[in-house]
């Protein structure tokens, strides 16, 4: 079963979503909220798993609350579902550790579907905003305005540890990308807090941006015999 939470500020949207969710036998709605500090509130109460956030709330916003919750959550998937598709929304959500970005009028099965990657560990964003996505992390990367990692460790990355940035960097799933390379879920999941801890980076959406931003770097590493 899936616990999950919902958080708009908006009370139609809440119980709408709440309802069509409730149709899935493997979902299970455990709390709903109008705000951030609502969802920071109520999370110790129903841990969810995946958290359907809002962006634009009173008393705090989804993105704040979204930074907060990975900080202090980091196994709770967050699936950003708002109208709004404005940059600084997008860029701040995904820096902040949202695994997925998808824009309100998705169907329950695109919605369902999302929240069953997240929770396997992938992520999934509209079109629309992926592309405008892509041409941020594109515009940062001709601007130098990396991700900041151990540089030092770079160097110390196995030949199998950049297969897997890649892979993360392109958008797989960790399902996926133990199917690509052989492995068993499991073993990708360990291999990526191993890359994480030594690029110090917070999560996966770090590394696919740091991936993103670094492509000749992840590339010939890949090349490398180590």
């Amino acid at each position: 079963m899936i616990k999950v939470m919902i958080a708009d500020d908006q009370e139609l949207i809440r119980d709408s979503l709440q309802i069509l969710l409730s149709s899935k036998e493997d979902i299970e709605i455990v709390s709903l909220a109008k705000n951030g500090k609502e969802v920071l509130e109520k999370i110790p109460q129903n841990m969810p798993d995946v958290i359907l956030m809002d962006i634009r709330m009173p008393q705090m916003d989804g993105v704040n609350c979204t930074k907060i919750v990975k900080e202090k959550y980091p196994n709770v998937q967050i699936i950003v579902l708002t109208t709004f598709d404005d940059d600084e929304y997008i860029y701040d959500a995904l820096k902040y550790g949202a695994s997925s970005y998808l824009l309100k009028g998705v169907s329950l099965e695109e919605l369902y579907s999302a929240i069953h990657i997240v929770v396997s560990g992938g992520g999934m964003i509209h079109p629309n905003v992926a592309i405008k996505a892509m041409k941020m992390f594109s515009s940062m990367a001709k601007n130098n305005m990396d991700t900041n990692v151990n540089h030092d460790e770079i160097e110390h990355i196995s030949r199998t540890e950049w297969k897997i940035i890649e892979k993360v960097g392109n958008g797989l799933s960790n399902k996926e990308v133990a199917k690509e390379l052989c492995f068993s879920e499991g073993t990708v999941r360990n291999y990526i807090s191993i890359i994480l801890d030594k690029l110090t980076l917070r999560d996966r959406t770090q590394l696919a941006i740091w991936a993103l931003q670094n492509h000749q770097i992840v590339m010939k590493g890949i090349k490398d015999e180590k």
